[in-house]
């Protein structure tokens, strides 16, 4: 079986790419490098020449509130052609499997909490990533339409946030954690006295490392066949004020932490739901503590490869 994952040197793709190849799977990896997924007739020459069985898309144009809020044009169009692109091809070359990935930033802004999968489209979006949240929407309604048009057996996941090695760790499109730590290990190891924060740091979200998403994902692949995309949390929920003393106290750093309550919170809160989820039979396995202290390794260590 072979088994091409889209994006497969970002954050959750590699972590894919990485469990994938260690249970002994034949895979190919694919990124902007290797293939233009923006590109309908190059894509679909791809899919032709390596004819795979399974296609996990974790590729995407993702970032944090301000990323999302400066360029909402390259959000959804980007999104939209790269998903499209590969359902697509997918759907050429008789792709047996689909994992179409999203994000909880679907759900409405003022959602109820825990958020269950069929609040979907009950309320208004977060603003500052409406676009993105939209591709990300459509993604889910192809999924469901090529379900029932062609019976394919195609999936929708929806992850949390998630952290971990090789992510976008640059401060002005990063998203929360990432840009929290690159903000702390610089300010610790060049003896920086203050760092200011977007936000009150009342907002709550929750965090999945990628490892274990990637065990999420891959447990779906072998359980999961519904048109109802599927939460992936962790149940780990933090306060970004609490998140943020985490973070500096594991990075080392003693300075001062000045938040700037101008600037936007985004969603008040995101605490998925993943009953659904934890009745396949999976649970996460990396200790919050834990895996921040990893990515803060990684970090330091991987300056180069950290997409600054």
């Amino acid at each position: 079986m072979t088994i091409v994952v889209a994006g497969h040197t970002g954050l959750v793709g590699s972590a894919v790419y990485k469990l994938l190849l260690s249970q002994g799977e034949s895979v190919i990896g694919i990124n902007t490098s290797v293939l233009n997924l923006e590109d309908e007739i190059e894509t679909l020459n791809f899919f032709h020449e390596v004819k795979p069985q399974v296609v996990i898309d974790a590729a995407a144009l993702v970032g944090g509130i301000i990323a999302n809020s400066t360029y909402p044009v390259e959000f959804l169009i980007k999104n939209l052609k790269v998903q499209n692109n590969l359902m697509n091809a997918s759907h050429a070359v008789s792709v047996e499997r689909f994992i179409f990935l999203g994000s909880s930033c679907i759900y409405p802004r003022d959602c109820e909490q825990p958020i269950r999968e069929e609040y979907l489209m009950t309320g208004p979006l977060e603003s500052s990533n409406s676009a993105y949240a939209i591709a990300k929407i459509a993604g889910i309604e192809l999924v469901r339409s090529y379900r029932r048009e062609y019976g394919h057996h195609w999936i929708s996941l929806m992850p949390t946030n998630t952290y971990g090695p090789n992510d976008n760790f640059n401060v002005e499109s990063a998203h929360v954690l990432p840009s929290l730590i690159n903000k702390f290990v610089t300010a610790a190891d060049e003896g920086i006295k203050k760092v200011e924060l977007w936000g009150t740091g009342m907002a709550k979200r929750e965090f999945i490392h990628s490892d274990d998403l990637a065990s999420a994902i891959v447990l779906c692949l072998e359980k999961y066949d519904h048109d109802l995309h599927l939460n992936l949390g962790s149940g780990q929920e933090f306060a970004i004020s609490d998140l943020a003393n985490l973070v500096s106290n594991s990075a080392g750093y003693e300075g001062e932490i000045l938040w700037d309550p101008s600037k936007p919170d985004g969603t008040p809160r995101k605490s998925l739901d993943i009953s659904r989820l934890l009745d396949l039979g999976w649970q996460p396995k990396v200790e919050f503590g834990e895996g921040l202290r990893m990515t803060i390794d990684w970090f330091r260590q991987n300056r180069d490869k950290a997409r600054l």
